[in-house]
Formats: C-alpha cells, sequence, structure tokens
C-alpha cells in the first residue's frame, strides 16, 4: 500500500479518491493526541466511566464464532489492563486481550462519535475532514490489547483509519477478491490470514494480499468494500472516521456501525433468493442450466473489467 505524505484535502479528492485504492497518508494534523495520549493521561481524561468491552483469550477474534465474551469495566481499569502483557486480575486468562470499540448511548440506535462519548479525549483530536460535514456518519474510538487480531471484513462506507499511538498491521483485499475470502455476511471465515488452512479455504491463495504498517500519526483511508484485517502489533489506541459518499437516502436507516448493505443492493439480493427458490421447481439438469444462464447474465450486466 502506497504511503504518501502531506497530502492536502484538494489533492486527495482530486488524485486519490477517484482511484479507490487504499493508502497511508503521513505528516498529517492531527492534534496534541499522538503525544498526549499515553496509558496514564487515557486514563485520568476520561476516568472511572463504565465501557463495555470484548475480551478474548486468544489473538485472533472471531465475529462468526463469537469466540470472545462482553464485559465491563471502568475506563481507567480497561485501559490499564489492555496496556499490560500478563494480568493480575482477568475474566478468563492471565494472558487474556481486551478490545474496545467505542458505540453510541444506545447502541442499537445511536451512532458512535467520540464528541459524544469521550468528549475530553475528543478536544486533543484533529480530525482530517477531507469530505464534506454533511457526509460525516461516525468516529468510532478504538483500544487494542497488543497481539490482537480482528476479523476480515468490509464496511460499506469509506473511512479513514487514524492510528494515534502504537503500531498496526493491516492486510486488505479488494472487492473483486470477494469471491475467494469465503463470506459470511460482511465478514470472511478465514481467520488467519498469514497461515489460512488451505484444504479448508482452496480459493483464498486467488484473492492479492496488500498489507501497510502503521504508526502513531499515520492515516489509513479504507475505501468502502475493502476487505481488512487489522493486527494491534502494540497496545494502541486508533480513531476510525466513516463518511457517506453515496447518496444519504442509499443507506440502510437502522445502521449504526457502518456495514449494513445499502438499500437497492439488500433488495437486488432478496430478489435473487427468490429466483433461486423458482429455480427449484425445475429438475437439477435444467436448474444447473438455468443458473449458469443466469450467472453470465450478472457477469454481462453488472461486472467491472476496468480495475484491479
Amino acid at each position: 500500500v502506497e504511503r504518501l505524505g502531506g497530502v492536502t484535502r484538494e489533492r486527495f479528492l482530486r488524485d486519490i479518491y477517484p482511484r479507490r485504492k487504499p493508502v497511508v497518508l503521513t505528516g498529517l494534523e492531527l492534534g496534541s493526541c499522538t503525544t498526549k495520549w499515553t496509558t496514564d493521561y487515557l486514563s485520568q481524561a476520561e476516568g472511572s466511566k463504565e465501557v463495555k468491552i470484548h475480551v478474548s483469550a486468544v489473538p485472533q477474534m472471531d465475529f462468526l464464532s463469537k469466540n470472545f465474551v462482553y464485559r465491563t469495566l471502568p475506563f481507567d481499569v480497561f485501559v490499564q489492563r489492555a496496556a499490560e502483557i500478563k494480568h493480575q486480575e482477568y475474566f478468563l486468562t492471565e494472558d487474556e486481550k481486551y478490545y474496545l470499540r467505542s458505540v453510541g448511548e444506545d447502541a442499537r440506535k445511536d451512532i458512535a462519535d467520540i464528541r459524544k462519548q469521550f468528549p475530553t479525549l475528543a478536544e486533543d483530536v484533529h480530525i482530517p475532514e477531507y469530505f464534506e460535514k454533511e457526509q460525516f456518519f461516525s468516529s468510532v474510538f478504538r483500544i487494542s490489547s497488543a497481539g490482537l487480531q480482528l476479523w476480515t471484513h468490509y464496511d460499506v462506507m469509506d473511512n479513514f483509519l487514524i492510528q494515534v499511538t502504537g503500531k498496526k498491521r493491516v492486510v486488505l483485499y479488494s472487492p473483486r477478491d470477494a469471491p475467494y475470502l469465503y463470506l459470511s455476511g460482511t465478514k470472511s471465515e478465514v481467520l488467519d490470514v498469514d497461515n489460512p488452512d488451505l484444504e479448508k479455504y482452496p480459493l483464498f491463495v486467488k484473492a492479492k494480499r496488500y498489507q501497510c504498517f502503521l504508526e502513531g500519526g499515520d492515516v489509513l483511508f479504507i475505501p468502502a468494500l475493502w476487505f481488512h484485517n487489522v493486527i494491534a502489533e502494540e497496545f494502541g489506541v486508533a480513531l476510525n472516521v466513516f463518511w457517506k459518499h453515496l447518496p444519504a437516502e442509499s443507506y440502510d436507516k437502522t445502521d449504526t456501525y457502518g456495514n449494513k448493505d445499502p438499500m437497492a443492493a439488500s433488495r437486488a439480493i432478496q430478489i435473487l433468493d427468490r429466483a433461486l427458490k423458482t429455480l427449484e421447481e425445475l429438475p437439477e439438469e435444467y436448474r444447473d442450466f438455468y443458473a449458469r444462464r443466469m450467472v453470465l447474465r450478472i457477469q454481462e450486466k453488472a461486472y467491472r473489467n476496468d480495475y484491479g
């Protein structure tokens, strides 16, 4: 993944954004957070308010099998625990991993917004607004233990992953490679992207891997629909900013995470499911023949040939 320094909003919108490829932006003005946000400062700034966190006994968190538990801790206690490798006090094991993904006041209805959930910390951050104010969707505050790996998934909105402190490795795959990622909804079943089980996932070798390393102060642009797998190489704090680049009415009104398919896509999938059900009325050889013809029509009508 390309790294570019000192990119202005104008240059981003003119030269980078239209290409719809991930890029790491360096040297942006992010505010005092990159130097201020030590564990002690974070603990004091937001004190003992309760936060809901993911706790996992293993480094690779899997949203499909839900191999983690949700627990609640005072924010200051959580920060100290996430920053240490071995724990004196723990829920599952002494080397368990912690992960905070901030949510709105009512997680089912309200979006995450650092200005509302962590107002003191929000004052230290200058979010690069390389989009119009009304396009803003959410700002998600994240803290990860060292070694934690998040499942591969896509989001339906563009976003900046702002790495404030600590190091991350991010592995990405193009939307084009969806057929090789063994998807269940928005998530891939292939958890270990470095050592995949190729007997179970033989097509995964066809997916072209993009990779980048982020340090404090780096900003990764992740275009909508690009798959990403995030590994925290160190304890670190990050902030995601999601924005809407489709017309506002394209998005599902009940989407608080930025990962529900656009309304038209959901409708198309429902129609396809109905079509497949109708094909079941035919004997197998006919069903196979007409299904293949349908696949060809989809390819002719909807596939793009102009980007790699």
